[in-house]
């Protein structure tokens, strides 16, 4: 009786579970089927058309605006601060007076060695007639002669001294913003103002060493600086070091510009631009239309399919870049739309739709510069 009983449990429990089981089987199967079945919503993007601009192949770096001549004008002798002779920013010529020392000290010891200096030379006037008739000997004349020689140079090196206590402009430039005051006791080496000259200016910049060959002096080159957004200033190249550089196999080189306003000013970061060659034609799309992989660069085509847009994937190739924008060497045609935002949510014969929105397109400038507010 017990066996039997055990025996009819066993088989409801049985079916119990393979009821369960069966549903959950049966469920899942109508669940997939479901999402399977189920319509996949279209991802918005913004497209852009593969379009033919001309270009001029260029080669890019970044460099720094360096003065023709620039110095720090130092005391090279000492005394105290009697005399300014500019204003701050003030542009001065060479030989121009900037400082006047102390020299009254200075101006009495000149004295005194001219003193010396008259009676030396007295003492040989008054010897070189007694030689002719042996009154004296050449030793005598010889000695004299000696101590005018040597009075006149310890005279020159006072009025040298003198002239030191006037520092003077070394060259055409403009002044910065004076490091001393009146009353000061300046000491040798002392720093007094920064002297800059503008115009010329230099722009010096490092390039790799594979494109050494391109480069040559009186190459026009082109330079954009953050301070002057809407400029472009354009020199030649007039210095390319005759070494490379070991540790960054890359090479120096110096560009001279026009700078009579001054807008390029020493110290400016710049970005340089060496057109190469003629212009070109070239087909060209937006940068952010190129998803970028090790194996090779692709892009998503957009093509109409029924009464809606469907991308899928193409490899290209592509070759040189300006700005915003990318050469494509091949794999797309003129006219191609391709998707130029939300890559990262395409697959390929995702379904799309257009964003026209201005405000969302990617930039396809190529000369972009910062907004610097």
């Amino acid at each position: 009786m017990l066996a039997k009983r055990m025996t009819i449990m066993l088989v409801i429990t049985g079916i119990v579970l393979g009821l369960i089981f069966g549903y959950k089987a049966v469920g899942n199967y109508f669940m997939n089927q479901f999402f399977d079945n189920m319509p996949i919503p279209p991802v918005t993007i913004t497209e852009n058309t593969v379009e033919e601009q001309e270009w001029r192949r260029t080669l890019t770096a970044v460099g720094t605006v360096n003065a023709e001549k620039g110095a720090m004008v130092t005391a090279q002798t000492s005394g105290v601060l009697r005399g300014i002779h500019f204003e701050n920013g003030q542009q001065v010529k060479q030989g121009d007076r900037l400082f006047s020392l102390d020299t009254e000290v200075a101006e009495a010891e000149r004295y005194r060695l001219h003193t010396m200096l008259e009676q030396a030379e007295q003492e040989l006037r008054r010897l070189t007639p007694l030689l002719s008739n042996n009154n004296v000997s050449k030793a005598d004349v010889e000695r004299a002669e000696n101590q005018v020689n040597q009075a006149r140079a310890a005279l020159a090196a006072q009025d040298a001294l003198i002239r030191q206590k006037t520092p003077r402009a070394p060259f055409d430039g403009v002044l910065g913003i004076r490091q001393v005051n009146l009353g000061e006791y300046i000491t040798p080496g002392t720093g007094l103002v920064q002297l800059t000259s503008f115009d010329p200016i230099y722009v010096q910049f490092n390039v790799v060493e594979q494109r050494l060959s391109l480069l040559h002096s009186g190459m026009e080159i082109q330079v954009q600086v953050d301070a002057y957004p809407e400029r472009t200033f354009t020199g030649h190249i007039n210095a390319i070091a005759p070494n490379v550089d070991a540790s960054t196999r890359t090479v120096e080189v110096q560009a001279v510009f026009r700078n009579e306003d001054h807008a390029l000013r020493p110290g400016m970061f710049a970005r340089v631009t060496l057109p190469l060659g003629e212009p070109r034609v070239v087909k060209v799309i937006p940068k952010t239309a190129i998803q970028f992989n090790p194996f090779g660069n692709l892009v998503f085509l957009i093509a109409e399919e029924g009464e809606g847009l469907k991308v899928t994937q193409r490899l290209i190739r592509t070759g040189d870049e300006q700005g915003d924008m990318i050469e494509v060497v091949q794999g797309l045609n003129v006219g191609d739309r391709v998707a130029s935002s939300g890559l990262l949510k395409l697959r390929n014969g995702s379904t799309v739709l257009i964003n026209s929105d201005p405000a969302l397109q990617p930039s396809t400038d190529t000369q972009p510069t910062p907004n610097n507010g």
